[in-house]
């Protein structure tokens, strides 16, 4: 089945809004269609200048700067704490610059600090329990007020709140100890050495000033106003207004301490799905596409949009269930392992990814490079009656003639198949769904919003609380780290740790590997562990890789300048500009 790239797209919606000379307004959404060689030539709801006359002729005004953003996936919150959306961190390097971020060659480079701790630079200790930034003197809030080292103790301490409720509190718990010797030191202590730091450590630091009153009236910021409307940041450009299901705009920081950007107005249109994006695309309504459908980058370029691709770590692959409360299938390893062998990945990156990407055996296939995949691991090969003589001996038989097969209990290996409503994942859905109908395994499709199919243990969400048994979604180590906490026994989401992020289950022998590998500051006796964590998830089918998925941006050729990390996407967007 290919995806079906031509579905009729809705219209544009076209706000204009008017106002007297002496009245000021809030611009409304663009209706994003700029000529594709030019910027637009009026800020979209600007104020009416006032008519030249005969005696006394008046100049044009400026004329703004403004990019637009097609955003399949509308933010569940602006602060980093409260979200694990990728659509939502993206967003981070326009407001929220982090103490360091990386190039586009995945190099972490020092942003709020001077320099990144090493070992050379006396800023990590040798036995690696102390780790000292130093912050950079002229960093300021864009309210103006300076950066200090207090702002990284108030970060810490919300995080760590009990009262609290943060998406993690990984890596933090890993903290001893932190401390403020001075306005522009901050120490890290840690009771055993912690290998992962430089990928996971302050990934936003929150201003003390705006945010420790709310926080010591609520004990918490989950309701905090700044999560939606983060009005006092620290990156090139100020978030101005988010108009909920529509777009969310950003506008140039005058207090901004780097470089001074050169597109004055950011917007990010909120489009419903994939179709809509390619079409606003090639309309030239839309001058950057993110997570572009593979399928359509072949007329993506003709129409000459700019495609860029950038390694993220990311991989597209299918997550297995195995608490408790899934379908016995899901809990059986030969079940696992014949789901493995009835799927032809070949077919699916062909047939609908068009042959542009390949099917990887391991979520650390992008860091191969770095020794982190095992030289052992047999990749699965399609073979559906090895298949069906493997769940036969398993015990797994027709035993009611209706095609679809039950254990010796007479419980059917029935099992429920969940994923987002992007429409190649719902493809997929449909191809897998009959191939392992082949082999006697019966799929219920289930697809939903990205906020509400990765929502908490509280919320009731279907991966949270286990209604699941399979899962599909792109995802990756903490790239450019190998290091991924979600496996870990701590993480299964309950009543108490709603924001847990285990959908699988706890595997005491995975748990122990993942916490050995934290400790090991040697690089290769932590990827010879990394090793043996990759072939025993691989041959258990803890994860099955569909396709390889690094970033794919989409770009109109009037935009210069442009760069993406994999880590940090939009990490040099001060530097963007327009023909």
């Amino acid at each position: 089945m290919k995806s079906k790239l031509w579905k009729i797209v809705a219209a544009w919606v076209v706000i204009t809004m008017l106002a007297s000379s002496a009245a000021c307004v809030t611009p409304a959404a663009p209706t994003i269609t700029p000529a594709p060689t030019q910027a637009p030539t009026t800020a979209p709801g600007a104020t009416k200048a006032p008519q030249p006359t005969a005696v006394e002729p008046t100049k044009a005004a400026p004329t703004k700067k403004i990019i637009t953003f097609a955003w399949t996936q509308e933010p569940d919150s602006l602060n980093p704490w409260y979200t694990n959306m990728w659509f939502s961190t993206t967003l981070h390097q326009l407001f929220l610059a982090w103490a360091w971020e990386f190039d586009d060659k995945n190099v972490p480079f020092p942003r709020l600090v001077t320099e990144i701790p090493s070992l050379e630079n006396g800023g990590v200790s040798q036995d690696g329990l102390t780790i000292t930034m130093h912050l950079r003197d002229d960093i300021v809030w864009s309210d103006g007020k300076p950066i200090t080292s207090a702002d990284f103790v108030f970060t810490y301490d919300m995080v760590m709140a009990e009262a609290n409720s943060v998406t993690s509190q990984y890596p933090y718990d890993y903290l001893e100890s932190i401390e403020a010797p001075d306005e522009r030191t901050v120490v890290m202590h840690f009771s055993k050495p912690f290998a992962a730091w430089k990928a996971l450590f302050w990934r936003g630091v929150l201003p003390k000033h705006v945010l420790e009153p709310v926080f010591q009236a609520k004990g918490s910021l989950q309701e905090a106003e700044w999560n939606m409307a983060p009005t006092v940041g620290c990156g090139p450009y100020n978030f101005a207004e988010w108009e909920s299901g529509s777009y969310i705009r950003f506008v140039k920081n005058p207090n901004y301490w780097g470089p001074a950007p050169k597109i004055d107005e950011i917007y990010f249109k909120i489009v419903p799905d994939d179709a809509s994006q390619t079409a606003a695309l090639i309309a030239g309504d839309a001058d950057v596409g993110a997570f572009i459908p593979l399928s359509d980058v072949p007329t993506l370029k003709g129409k000459g949009v700019i495609i860029m691709v950038e390694s993220s770590g990311y991989a597209e692959g299918l997550f297995f269930n195995f608490r408790d409360m899934a379908n016995p299938g899901a809990r059986d390893l030969k079940v696992r392992q014949a789901i493995a062998m009835a799927i032809d990945r070949e077919a699916i990156n062909r047939d609908l990814l068009l042959g542009l990407s390949h099917a990887p055996e391991t979520l650390w296939d992008p860091l191969a490079i770095y020794g982190y995949v095992s030289p052992d691991i047999v990749p699965w090969k399609y073979d559906p009656a090895a298949a069906k003589d493997l769940l036969e001996k398993a015990g797994w038989i027709d035993r009611d003639g209706d095609g679809i097969r039950e254990n010796a209990k007479g419980e059917k290996l029935t099992l429920v198949y969940g994923t987002t409503i992007r429409e190649i994942r719902q493809d997929t859905q449909a191809v897998i769904q009959q191939q392992l109908k082949q082999v006697g395994i019966e799929l219920k499709l289930v697809s939903q919003e990205a906020d509400i199919f990765f929502g908490s243990f509280s919320d009731g969400a279907a991966c949270a609380v286990g209604s699941v048994d399979i899962m599909q979604w792109s995802d990756a180590p903490y790239f450019p780290d190998p290091d991924k906490d979600y496996w870990l026994c701590d993480q299964v989401p309950n009543a108490d740790n709603p924001w847990g992020w285990n959908y699988f289950g706890c595997d005491p022998r995975l748990d122990e590997l993942f916490k050995k590998q934290l400790t090991l500051m040697d690089e290769k006796e932590r990827a010879r562990v990394i090793q043996e964590i990759s072939k025993y998830m691989h041959d258990q089918v803890y994860w099955y890789g569909l396709w390889d998925d690094p970033d794919y941006w989409a770009v109109n050729a009037r935009l210069t300048g442009v760069k993406f990390s994999g880590v940090t996407p939009l990490y040099n967007i001060a530097e963007w500009d327009v023909k």
